[in-house]
């Protein structure tokens, strides 16, 4: 858990420049309602899970960053890059092994998005999704180099944003040894923004491993409010997830996650 925290914190002062916007708190907290919208941000995710594993009796405290960075291909398309890079502080969550603290595996996506949304107001992306074998320990990776197809639609009307990301994953290298993939990762999203930048979100986390025929869901409900720190434009808030159906290496019951974005808006 030092380790993560220490961590957390060097993220922070490396990616807190001052900056300056001329975008109300209110279309920067719809803005991050959308995963392909044009903005940089830098969302820093710090997670506790407990009752982990076929016994129950696994702990973790999980850091994820989730950088989005958008690039403008041409005046109709952008491409929004994705990236997932998590590091995990476990202990029992496979019976026996132990402790293991470290990076677990990345998974980085890349959307093309039209600039504007369509007749109907539908905005969309799509594009390839490629899961990096980086754990740095044999429980926290797969060993295996994996690529597949990876999507996000979505509509915003007034306060309300809905939507739905998906990717499915296959294992095209690595390590003989080791199984391979074939997971679909589906999650529909609704937010509801305040005049005020403050989001109301539920989303669930619905995964289905076509190997090895299991399959986990969670639903999950928070809060987040953009505001300042000095000139950086942060969002910060905190979440509750349920898991309804756990694999054997997931959680059981609730788990809480408290979350902050750096935000760099043109």
């Amino acid at each position: 858990m030092k380790r993560i925290h220490q961590l957390f914190i060097l993220t922070v002062s490396i990616l807190s420049p001052v900056i300056c916007s001329a975008q109300s708190e209110e279309q920067l907290a719809k803005k991050l309602a959308n995963p392909v919208a044009s903005m940089i941000s830098v969302p820093m995710l710090l997670e506790y899970d407990q009752n982990i594993g076929p016994n129950d009796d696994g702990d973790r405290f999980k850091l994820t960053l989730q950088p989005v960075i958008p690039f403008s291909l041409n005046e109709n398309w952008n491409l929004i890059s994705r990236t997932i890079l998590t590091v995990n502080d476990q202990t029992d969550v496979f019976p026996g092994s132990g402790s293991q603290s470290g990076l677990s595996d990345t998974l980085q996506s890349l959307f093309f998005s039209p600039k504007a949304p369509t007749s109907g107001g539908w905005i969309w992306g799509i594009g390839p999704a490629f899961l990096l074998p980086t754990g740095s320990d044999d429980l926290l990776t797969s060993d295996k180099w994996g690529l597949g197809p990876t999507a996000v639609v979505l509509k915003q009307e007034g306060p309300i944003t809905r939507g739905v990301l998906t990717n499915h994953i296959w294992s095209v290298a690595g390590d003989d040894d080791r199984a391979d993939l074939s997971t679909t990762f589906v999650e529909p999203f609704f937010v509801y923004t305040t005049p005020t930048a403050l989001s109301y979100t539920a989303f669930a986390d619905l995964t289905n491993d076509w190997k090895r025929d299991q399959f986990s869901a969670s639903i999950s409900f928070g809060a987040t409010k953009v505001t300042r720190i000095g000139h950086q434009l942060i969002s910060v808030g905190g979440f509750l997830k349920y898991w309804m159906k756990k694999t054997d290496t997931d959680p059981e019951g609730i788990s809480f996650r408290i979350q902050l974005t750096l935000l760099y808006p043109k």
